[in-house]
């Protein structure tokens, strides 16, 4: 919506009180507003006709584009009296037509009044007269010379401003806001926007005569009568005083921890984002109390209370003039341009001034991260990322410290935080490849599955390895992502191959989290019906991991069971590696498992793994399972596999994840 179809639909309440058909146009003599008469009159919802030519002229429409042209060119109003008219239902209506040019922001607009046939001049003049009544009633009126002096001002902006008719005449727009740096940018930002032409619109703080803030809704409209220099200003506003103050105090409840008075991680964002656009310096510091909920259970229920507020004291009084918001329950934050030995001090500062509970001096001792922007990181995310690496890393080494991390953790947090934003872009734009790894079938020597693969290279990170890139996923959430992405490939091409003749099942990878969406049974059915695979065409391949989370969760189970039912075989993968339960193989509808690679590559030279991974194959067919070896890289750990009646095998001695052409040959 540009500014003029923006005056038009603020001043539209005004319209409607017209009692007459009236409708604006622009300068190609489509419909910017369209009062309710006109609804009324000639049979058109506003939605009907808003931004087309007037559907009421019909076959007239050659000619009355003419005439709009000629006006458009001139500062004279334009009869047509015993004009045709038709309404919505083809009814034939004898009325006269009054219109006048008018130029707001440099464009033309045609202002359009429909008067019965009967109607005079006077009227029009008396609808215009009733116009700017019903603005008047309305609204806050003030009208500026080409100066920026007041020459009008309505009774309803008097009453507002408490200035008297006699006084405010002859001031200037600057001395009715408030006479501060703030006020004056936003006064004078105001008047360089109208005096150039143009339409200014928003909420702006005002100042009574007596000094009283109130706030208001303002639009100030640039008038020409003639040529393209402003003649006046006129200034419409209405009060939104008790709205802003209601904001205010939504904001304060919003943004403020009520237990410490410290701003909250909303607030905190928001100051940081300001003072990223200010290019402003600063050191983010990120402060964790130790053991916060096992000195909980050591006191009685005052304490928590106390030692925030006691905590939350001594970082004022170290951190002075420093931004302080409060984080988490236990976790604080605070923006300062002091130096890093400084911050450390905090340490021996609380040693110094320690918190006492019941006369007794507590234990406490706290993590810190310290990040800078922009030198190391260069969003609130991020900073947040690398307190939390930096806090963990302190954990790991015994805590009680206040650190940064160094420049090649920084920088591996950096290239993170880029291939989560380039894996977006990837996903949007579908540029990840899927591969196809091939398993032989150890009975029949033929291939009859394949696992479906993700890989991304990047046009700037180059290569992203899928123990890169998945992690990643998993944490942003992107995993559901690539799941859909890899279900839908992997279908479209096990229908292609069908096609050609070749039965070929597609494995993929899926992960719990994605399994936590109550809607994945629906997603996986809607693509097998839009891609029209059968779904005994489509595995689907989790880890123990994943078993072991969905043996706790039943609505997993179920969800799991459905698909079983439909014809999709689950299939656990690494078997061996991970989580020792066997629960799970009971509970999930599981029909094959994959010995992992890391016991396959011993497989002909220890006895010991030979042992095991024949007794898992065993295991395997005692409960009516298909089983797979990965990994199998030569031809002397496929003939001990096939000897161990092992079903199937995938690996590099089978084929190498490959595109579409170079599998094909393979079957």
């Amino acid at each position: 919506m540009n500014e003029v179809e923006n005056i038009f639909q603020y001043a539209n309440p005004i319209l409607n009180h017209i009692h007459s058909p009236m409708m604006t146009l622009d300068h190609e003599g489509n419909i910017i507003s369209w009062n309710t008469y006109c609804e009324n009159v000639f049979g058109y919802s506003t939605d009907e006709v808003l931004g087309k030519f007037p559907p009421i002229f019909n076959d007239e429409q050659d000619k009355v584009e003419e005439q709009f042209t000629t006006i458009l060119r001139s500062h004279k109003e334009l009869t047509l009296n015993n004009f045709t008219l038709l309404t919505k239902d083809s009814e034939m209506l004898q009325m006269s037509l009054f219109a006048k040019a008018l130029t707001i922001r440099d464009e033309r607009i045609i202002m359009v009044r429909f008067l019965n046939a009967f109607s005079s001049e006077e009227s029009a003049v008396a609808e215009l007269s009733c116009l700017r009544s019903g603005l008047e009633e309305s609204f806050m009126v003030l009208s500026l010379d080409h100066e920026g002096l007041i020459n009008f001002a309505n009774p309803l902006y008097l009453k507002y401003s408490k200035w008297t008719p006699k006084r405010i005449l002859g001031k200037t727009l600057w001395q009715m806001f408030p006479q501060t740096d703030v006020g004056t940018e936003q006064v004078n930002e105001i008047w360089n926007v109208i005096h150039s032409g143009k339409i200014w619109q928003g909420e702006v703080e005002k100042m009574t005569k007596d000094g009283t803030s109130y706030w208001v809704e303002l639009i100030a409209i640039p008038v020409t009568t003639s040529g393209k220099t402003p003649d006046y200003y006129l200034v419409l506003a209405k009060d939104i005083t008790e709205k802003k103050l209601l904001q205010q105090r939504l904001e304060k409840i919003a943004y403020v921890d009520q237990e410490t008075g410290l701003m909250n991680r909303y607030r905190l964002e928001q100051i940081v984002n300001e003072m990223i656009d200010q290019k402003q310096h600063f050191t983010f510091v990120y402060l964790s109390i130790d053991k916060f909920y096992s000195l909980k259970e050591l006191y009685n229920e005052e304490m928590e209370s106390i030692l925030l507020q006691e905590f939350t004291n001594r970082m004022k009084m170290y951190f002075q003039d420093s931004v302080m918001a409060r984080i988490t329950i236990n976790d604080f934050a605070v923006l300062t341009p002091l130096g890093e030995w400084f911050i450390q001090g905090f340490l021996a500062y609380l040693k110094q001034h320690p918190i006492y509970i019941d006369g007794m001096a507590l234990p406490l001792t706290i993590c810190g991260g310290i990040s800078k922007y922009p030198e190391d990181q260069q969003t609130f995310n991020h900073l947040l990322k690398a307190s939390h690496a930096i806090i963990d890393k302190i954990h790991t080494e015994g805590g009680s410290t206040i650190a940064s991390l160094s420049i090649d953790d920084h920088k591996a947090l950096s290239k993170r935080a880029m291939i989560e934003k380039r894996l977006m872009i990837a996903l949007d734009q579908k540029d990840l490849k899927v591969l196809y790894q091939p398993q032989l079938n150890l009975e029949s020597n033929k291939i009859e599955a394949v696992e479906a693969l993700v890989r991304w290279e990047d046009s700037e990170l180059g290569i992203i390895p899928p123990d890169v890139l998945i992690p990643i996923a998993e944490e942003t959430g992107l995993i559901n992502d690539i799941g859909t992405f890899m279900l839908e490939k992997s279908c479209e091409q096990a229908v292609a191959w069908k096609n050609n003749g070749h039965t070929i099942r597609v494995s993929i990878n899926s992960s719990v989290r994605e399994f936590r969406d109550k809607n994945m049974v629906k997603l996986i059915r809607e693509v097998l019906e839009r891609t029209n695979c059968p779904a005994s065409l489509l595995q689907i391949e989790i880890t123990e991991k994943f078993a072991l989370e969905a043996e706790a969760e039943s609505s997993i189970i179920t969800q799991m069971k459905q698909l079983q039912a439909d014809g999709i075989r689950f299939v656990l993968d690494d078997f061996g590696t991970g989580y020792a339960s066997f629960r799970y193989m009971q509970l999930l509808p599981l029909e094959e498992f994959k010995i992992d690679q890391t016991f396959i590559s011993t497989l002909t030279y220890q006895k010991k793994t030979q042992k095991l991974i024949h007794g898992m194959i065993q295991f395997g067919h005692s409960l009516n399972m298909r089983v797979v070896a990965e990994g199998v890289e030569n031809k002397e750990q496929l003939e001990l596999l096939s000897e161990y009646g092992c079903n199937a095998a995938q690996g590099y001695h089978i084929g190498r994840p490959s595109e579409v052409a170079t599998i094909e040959p393979l079957f």
